[in-house]
């Protein structure tokens, strides 16, 4: 049926299927694109933006004083003439299926703990936190409560700020839920809108839904640009029913959530170690000088010169994160130069090849990737060292390289590795990314889930 493309959707009329009639739908929503209660009180009806500054005078086909939504304009123009479309959505789901879970592997102890964590959240329709170490297997904890609450017919939601995160997520899903179709959602998906129960979408996508998920789970919930950014926040809140279930994902709280936790205002599951047992790769940060003045004379910084050198001849694969854009350009242009009978290549959030990039290296096919802050979480490589240079910048938070060391030693085989912070001078997010790492194994250790330390 067409008319299911509106279930719980939050729709322009040009967003709508050319194929559906919204004039012949007996309970459709409508909605004006802006509410306005007074004069100083508008507020935008999809992203909640009420800021006058992000209201835009234009002329229009309406012939009359409008405006229109800078804050959500990329998808698409919400103005005070439009209106948004929806169906409450009505759970046309099929339920009890014995088979919905075609996953067979087996959780680890805190694994486990974290699962029925979720699964009760689910039950009770309430909110709960997992606070897992990069590498704890947080995909694989949400398995068994997207299976219960698909059993029960309710439409389940995993969303992500970052699109990688989202590419990343959805293909382990179909994996492990063979029999259900998995509808995947980010800003340049060339697949066509589905109705399904199991849907994996960007936090931004959730501003075309409308009540309609009984359960939202929402992994890396600190990561730019979800944490800063209200009209996010408004999407979320919009995207779920009354009664809903709210879960959150990452291995670096923010400090609202982490006080939250300590006045037992969010509940939260703390997982310290691993799925498979090793403890986090701890950093250790490394003085290179003046890195930007080397790279301004065309040059690879020594210190930085001699660890690839290293790395390469020992056939050690690598990530290196680079705080700007054109920096690394000019790092992985040097690099290949200097060393021409390896492939690197570098990727940031504008770059079209980006995917084909990870894909490269994920196969092995790449020597070394240089990025941005892009693959600081949400992405998996099987065997490789980090690093960064220039640690010291601004744009390396704490959490941020706490995130940027999680991509080291994530596979049970291969559990170990380098991570190296390169820089002009300590910073306390450098200092505390360290201490928080420690801390974690410390913890791991304390409770007896360490194969060694």
């Amino acid at each position: 049926m067409v008319i299911e493309l509106l279930f719980g959707r939050h729709l322009l009329k040009e967003e709508i299927n050319h194929q559906l009639d919204v004039t012949m739908i007996s309970n459709l929503i409508v909605e004006n694109g802006f509410q306005e209660k007074t004069e100083s009180q508008i507020s935008c009806n999809r992203c909640g933006e009420t800021n006058k500054q992000k209201r835009q005078v234009a002329p229009c086909v309406c012939k009359r004083e409008c405006y229109y939504c800078t804050n959500c304009l990329q998808m698409g123009k919400v103005k005070k003439c439009s209106s948004l479309f929806s169906v409450a959505e009505p759970n046309r789901m099929s339920c009890n299926q014995s088979n919905l879970l075609t996953w067979r592997g087996v959780l680890s102890q805190q694994q486990s703990m974290a699962s029925k964590a979720i699964k009760k959240a689910i039950d009770l329709n309430t909110t709960h936190l997992i606070w897992a170490v990069a590498g704890a297997g947080k995909t694989e904890m949400i398995f068994a409560g997207i299976e219960k609450a698909l059993n029960q017919g309710k439409r389940v939601c995993i969303a992500s700020p970052r699109v990688d995160v989202c590419l990343e997520l959805a293909p382990r899903l179909k994996n492990a839920f063979g029999h259900t179709t998995v509808a995947l959602l980010y800003g340049s998906s060339e697949e066509s809108y589905q109705y399904t129960s199991l849907v994996v979408a960007t936090t931004h996508q959730l501003m075309r839904f409308k009540e309609a998920f009984d359960v939202l789970i929402i992994d890396e919930i600190d990561a730019f640009p979800f944490h800063s950014d209200r009209g996010l926040h408004f999407a979320v809140n919009k995207a779920v029913k009354k009664e809903k279930t709210l879960i959150y994902l990452t291995a670096t709280p923010s400090k609202e959530m982490q006080k939250a936790i300590t006045n037992n205002q969010l509940v939260a599951t703390i997982l310290p170690a691993r799925y498979h047992g090793y403890p986090l790769p701890e950093p250790t940060t490394n003085w290179v000088g003046d890195w930007r003045k080397q790279l301004s004379l065309n040059k690879i910084p020594k210190k930085l010169k001699q660890i690839l050198a290293k790395l390469i001849h020992n056939e050690r694969r690598f990530l290196l994160f680079v705080p700007k854009i054109e920096l690394m350009e000019k790092l992985a242009y040097l690099i290949q130069e200097c060393f021409p009978t390896q492939l690197f290549l570098s990727v940031y959030s504008a770059d079209e090849k980006r995917k084909e990039s990870v894909l490269k290296m994920r196969a092995e096919r790449l020597s070394g990737l240089l990025s941005t802050t892009i693959l600081e979480r949400g992405v998996t490589f099987r065997d490789i060292d980090v690093l960064v240079l220039g640690a010291e910048d601004q744009t390396f938070t704490e959490a941020s390289l706490v995130q940027i060391a999680g991509r080291v030693g994530r596979h049970p085989e291969f559990p170990k590795g380098e991570v190296l912070f390169l820089h002009y001078g300590q910073t306390r997010a450098m200092k505390g990314a360290i201490k928080q790492i420690k801390t974690m194994n410390q913890l791991a250790k304390k409770k007896g889930l360490l194969n060694e330390c």
